[in-house]
């Protein structure tokens, strides 16, 4: 009798430990159903929330008509997430990003127009991507006293532009706004000129206004940087550098009043504007004549 009870102890503490064991399997596996349950309906959800891509495309357009920036933005963006790859989701992009940009949202607008083109280099909204890219760093350019770095990426956008798709019709107005840019770089560069010049550094700002005659000859700048050149080479005693700055700028700029200063103050030395054919200056003058109406 005792042995039988041994057993039967024996077998019941064997039941009890195999059901302990077995419950938390049990027991996961009865959320495993639950959580597959949940995973199915949460899917079903998802499904029902996904509409036609033509659909939300056309809401996106007239939430952009309507003037409703955001909300239009937030509709191109859903084209791209719930039909990545389609027709479009490719449209989608670009014009995600107008409504970015026009909403003043220029990071969000340049991310997408630069995933456009990494995505759809050859398609005919390349140009378009290009160019909404340029205008969003355009539009943060600061004035010439802060540092330059939007001007530097609009323009680079816009040269893809107008070396990309030359018979876009973005290339005129890319065209006009590379002006500004570079208009504003070689703006930047006088104003630092100017600084060192103040100080008597003419080292330091012969090198800016050098800068601006010789990477910005094109622009308004050039016939003031001339001007200083004259100056700083005067104030040096290099002489025959100041001269023909002075003759250089007398060339492509006669009517001018810092020619006229220039002349005045190489008279006041007893001398005249002269070229030096040996001169950086006298090969830079070329470009600054044949450039001055140019891109």
């Amino acid at each position: 009798m005792a042995y039988s009870r041994m057993s039967m102890n024996a077998g019941f503490g064997g039941k009890a430990r195999l059901a302990l064991l077995l419950f938390p399997i049990a027991g996961a596996v009865a959320l495993s159903g639950c959580a597959s349950k949940d995973e199915d309906l949460d899917l079903a959800a998802y499904v029902d929330t996904i509409e036609p891509a033509d659909v939300l495309y056309n809401q996106a357009l007239a939430n952009l008509n309507a003037g409703r920036l955001d909300e239009a933005a937030k509709k191109f963006d859903a084209v791209d997430r719930q039909h990545p790859y389609s027709e479009f989701a490719r449209k989608s992009l670009v014009m995600g990003a107008f409504a970015n940009y026009r909403a003043g949202k220029y990071d969000e607008a340049v991310a997408m127009t630069k995933r456009y083109v990494s995505l759809y280099p050859t398609q005919p909204e390349a140009a378009y991507a290009y160019y909404i890219t340029g205008l969003s760093y355009y539009r943060q350019i600061p004035d010439v006293t802060r540092e330059q770095t939007m001007t530097r990426r609009s323009i680079a956008a816009f040269n893809e532009v107008v070396e990309r798709y030359p018979d876009s019709e973005y290339v005129e107005d890319s065209k006009a706004k590379i002006r500004f840019g570079r208009d504003q770089l070689a703006g930047k560069e006088m104003q630092i000129g100017r600084y060192y010049l103040e100080r008597k550094e003419y080292i330091a700002a012969i090198k800016r206004f050098r800068g601006v005659v010789e990477q910005y000859s094109n622009t308004r700048h050039v016939e003031e940087a001339l001007a200083r050149l004259t100056e700083a080479y005067y104030a040096l005693g290099l002489t025959s550098e100041a001269q023909t700055a002075a003759a250089v700028l007398g060339q492509n700029y006669p009517d001018s009043q810092w020619y006229k200063d220039s002349y005045k103050l190489l008279q006041g030395g007893g001398l005249e504007p002269r070229e030096n054919s040996g001169s950086w200056l006298s090969k830079a003058a070329s470009a600054i004549t044949g450039g001055k109406d140019g891109a």
